[in-house]
């Protein structure tokens, strides 16, 4: 059972480094649209799904008065924040599954896979060494991210 909390405190930084990241997109919101930190506070609160704030502030930055220096730079650390948004998905939309013997791990999908004349739900994958250490990346990269929206706070003079 070692292994299962491993996992489970591995799943837990993966939310906290990207909850503490999607955060910093209220200083994106603040500066895109010039607006005070109250008020960008608001506008993410309101929007309430990750994709509804990443697309927001990618559509402040592709705005005609935005420098094309800093659009660049938020449109790259959105893009990356939002590939790094499939492997949190997974593991909060899952069920997992550990054999106490081998410590064999498994994730099971809570989702539904449409297609034209069928549905499939339920896909099962293990939860290898591989995919721990695509988490451990997952977590590094977030911090590179946090990283580059602190930088992007402090180059263009957004509030902080």
């Amino acid at each position: 059972m070692r292994r299962f909390q491993d996992v489970l405190l591995l799943v837990g930084q993966l939310n906290y480094t990207w909850t503490n990241t999607e955060s910093l997109l209220i200083h994106m919101i603040a500066g895109l649209a010039q607006s005070d930190k109250e008020t960008a506070i608001v506008i993410f609160l309101t929007l309430n799904t990750p994709r509804a704030r990443i697309d927001l502030v990618e559509r402040l930055a592709k705005m005609q008065k935005t420098p094309a220096d800093c659009r660049a730079d938020v449109l790259d650390s959105t893009k990356r924040l939002s590939d790094e948004a499939k492997l949190r998905n997974k593991y909060n939309h899952c069920i997992y599954s550990f054999d106490p013997d081998s410590g064999r791990g498994l994730t099971q999908s809570m989702r539904i896979f449409e297609g034209r004349d069928d549905i499939k739900y339920g896909k099962i994958e293990e939860l290898d060494d591989q995919e721990i250490e695509r988490i451990r990346e997952s977590i590094r990269s977030l911090i590179r991210i946090n990283q580059s929206f602190w930088h992007i706070t402090e180059k263009y003079g957004f509030p902080k």
